[in-house]
């Protein structure tokens, strides 16, 4: 299990140039269809969010619609298992998981569930004004490399970082016959560490923009976490240096919203400890914290089916296909990022 540095900050950086790009994005940059912030709950609930449906058209892939709406490939995919990534075809239904249960308190500073392949957001909370969270998809580290776990802090911003390709790293992309793969990446938008990298206290790791924005939700680091370009160019500003990090590891996560019990599980990591007792035993303990009856059949099935929208558990709850299918869908009308997928540009509106 290794866990190496993914970047190098060779001086000196283009600090012109790199503003210039951020302010465009950040003009340019606009919300997505249903935003990635939440007020936070005040009723003692831990979820936030709902589950949409959309229509597909004919010009989007399943990838397109996900990054449009905040969510990673993981996410999409598990969501709507026999739609086609590539063609989903005109007028498909389309799941949006834009639920989420959120991580253990202390809702403060930044928050990465590992196996969620997400990152919560906990501004400081301003008077007179509501608490929230933003939430974005993270691009993970892939089979053999790991990120720490615990808690740090971010002790700098980098905008436009060069990159130094570690030796290691380096052997990697020979062995799989990239001879031709560079030792050094200057800034810029074929650098993979996107145009803006928030640096944490844990050597070397950081949570920065990709110039492959599709692998967002999938294990394709070497420790850091990557968010799409435009998630980037919306959290940079926001983040002060010094805000807390924390690095967690929880597949199985339960959360409360009303009456009902909600249950969630993503696939675990191989790089981490892997939980006493599988992952059943893990939502059993989690669960009989809780006094409503529940259903444990349905319990068995969100862990083996390695469910990561939120699944009502109490006996008397609805299956997850019933809430689904009464939701009333929407057409999604968004141009495909085409061309722009691996800046922050967003796609046309509707037109």
């Amino acid at each position: 299990m290794k866990s190496k540095p993914c970047l190098t900050l060779p001086a000196p950086l283009r600090p012109v140039s790199g503003l210039h790009r951020l302010v465009l994005l950040l003009l340019f940059w606009a919300a997505p269809g249903w935003g990635a912030t939440f007020p936070l709950p005040t009723d003692g609930s831990t979820i936030v969010g709902q589950i949409h449906v959309v229509t597909a058209d004919s010009r989007n892939t399943l990838l397109d619609i996900a990054r449009h709406y905040d969510l990673g490939y993981e996410e999409i995919t598990l969501a709507n298992p026999s739609v086609s990534v590539w063609l989903p075809g005109e007028g498909t239904r389309v799941v949006v998981p834009t639920e989420f249960i959120l991580p253990p308190q202390p809702w403060v500073g930044i928050i990465v569930n590992i196996p969620q392949r997400r990152l919560y957001y906990f501004p400081r909370h301003k008077a007179n004004e509501p608490a929230t969270v933003v939430t974005y998809p993270v691009g993970i580290s892939r089979p053999g490399w790991s990120t720490p776990l615990g808690s740090t802090r971010i002790i700098a911003k980098e905008k436009d970082p060069s990159w130094i390709v570690p030796k290691d790293i380096q052997a990697e992309h020979r062995n799989q016959g990239e001879t031709n793969f560079p030792d050094y990446f200057p800034p810029g938008p074929n650098n993979p560490m996107g145009m803006l990298a928030l640096e944490t206290g844990f050597s070397q790791i950081f949570i920065h923009g990709t110039n492959r924005p599709w692998g967002v939700g999938m294990q394709v680091s070497h420790g850091c976490l990557h968010l799409y370009p435009e998630n980037a160019a919306a959290l940079f500003p926001d983040v002060p240096v010094g805000t807390p990090v924390r690095f967690i590891n929880q597949p199985v996560m339960v959360g409360e919203r009303g009456s009902l019990l909600y249950l969630s599980v993503s696939s675990p990591i191989v790089e981490y400890p892997s939980p006493e007792g599988g992952l059943f035993m893990l939502a059993m303990e989690a669960l009989t914290r809780y006094t409503p009856k529940i259903n444990w059949d349905r319990v068995q099935q969100v862990v083996e089916a390695k469910q990561v929208i939120p699944v009502p558990v109490n006996a008397d709850a609805p299956s997850l296909d019933h809430i689904i299918a009464a939701i009333k869908p929407e057409k999604y009308d968004f141009e495909p990022y085409g061309i722009e997928a691996n800046d922050a540009t967003p796609p046309s509106t509707p037109r």
